[in-house]
């Protein structure tokens, strides 16, 4: 699972590096989120779209809380944010594939074709409202986010597919641009030192997944020392069946529909006392991001369920992360 997602990853993020040059060379860096609107405090809520945040009362706890903090939210999760009347302080995307992410910005040439060719979003678990009448849906999203793009800021990977690109400009959000680290840059061969030399952006470790991303952007660029994440399930309830998965298709495709318990991997949670499931992809997601933050500042997990615990990672309550006073 690894090395085939890694592989599909690396080409469609070199081939969408080179289609968004233009774009780039255009455009603004990461180096220039250090505007003291973002680093003026020292906490942050990195908001992902995890199973966890429709199970809870999630956004009223935000609300309610009138956190003055920096909001980091994943492409997936900015939609169920404005939804609720939470407006990010910066989105992060990341994945390269060239149809589905675009739909977390709402597309302007979804057709009841495209919707048929790609069952993704009747099936994922992430956010129920894209099940439902999909092109009705969609069409409220792009005046959603149109609405509301003027207002936020986007740190917008080199990998993204054009279409994504097409769809920030469209919606006139503020864009900063930045090279996911794919491999050794210190390797003469290496694809991320090729890609850095194409268009001069800041590479950044992102963990392979834009949950990961959020955090690191939260840590590393915008130098926060109190982090809470919510949303960052890595993992899926028992309840959830293997087909709702986000890597399903996938695994189905490596090992057949009779041996998936096989593959999913069952982790009990002792801060919830209650067992979740996980796939190779994010359990893999997951042990990186606790190898990650061994040498960073403390992570707050919110998030009321998932895989996600272990050293360096502390398990309060969202609402008693938002209620501190970090600064």
């Amino acid at each position: 699972m690894s090395k085939i997602t890694s592989a599909k990853v690396r080409d469609l993020g070199f081939d969408n590096a080179r289609k968004n040059a233009a774009r780039i060379r255009g455009g603004k860096t990461i180096a220039e989120l250090r505007i003291p609107e973002l680093i003026e405090n020292s906490s942050a809520l990195v908001i992902a779209a995890g199973p966890s945040i429709h199970r809870y009362d999630t956004a009223g706890i935000i609300k309610r809380s009138q956190f003055n903090g920096t909001i980091i939210v994943t492409d997936s999760a900015m939609s169920w944010c404005l939804r609720n009347g939470i407006i990010p302080n910066l989105v992060v995307t990341l994945d390269p594939h060239p149809h589905r992410i675009a739909r977390w910005f709402g597309m302007r040439d979804l057709t009841e074709g495209s919707i048929l060719a790609d069952d993704y979003f009747a099936r994922q678990d992430m956010d129920p409202e894209f099940r439902r009448d999909q092109l009705g849906f969609n069409n409220e999203l792009l005046e959603l986010v149109n609405a509301h793009g003027p207002s936020m800021r986007i740190a917008i990977s080199s990998s993204v597919a054009e279409s994504v690109a097409d769809r920030v400009v469209d919606a006139r959000m503020d864009a900063y641009w930045w090279n996911p680290m794919y491999d050794d840059y210190e390797d003469p061969e290496s694809l991320t030192r090729k890609i850095h030399s194409m268009n001069n952006l800041p590479c950044v470790n992102a963990g392979g997944n834009v949950g990961t991303a959020c955090w690191v952007f939260a840590h590393a660029v915008l130098q926060k020392t109190h982090v809470g994440i919510v949303g960052m399930d890595f993992g899926y309830y028992s309840d959830t069946p293997y087909s709702s998965t986000q890597y399903y298709k996938e695994i189905v495709d490596l090992v057949g529909p009779d041996r998936l318990d096989d593959v999913f991997v069952r982790i009990f949670n002792p801060h919830l006392h209650r067992e979740f499931y996980t796939d190779p992809a994010y359990l893999a997601y997951r042990d990186a991001f606790l190898e990650m933050i061994s040498e960073a500042s403390r992570v707050y997990n919110c998030t009321g369920g998932g895989i996600l615990f272990g050293p360096g990672i502390n398990w309060i309550s969202l609402g008693d992360f938002l209620s501190r006073d970090w600064n």
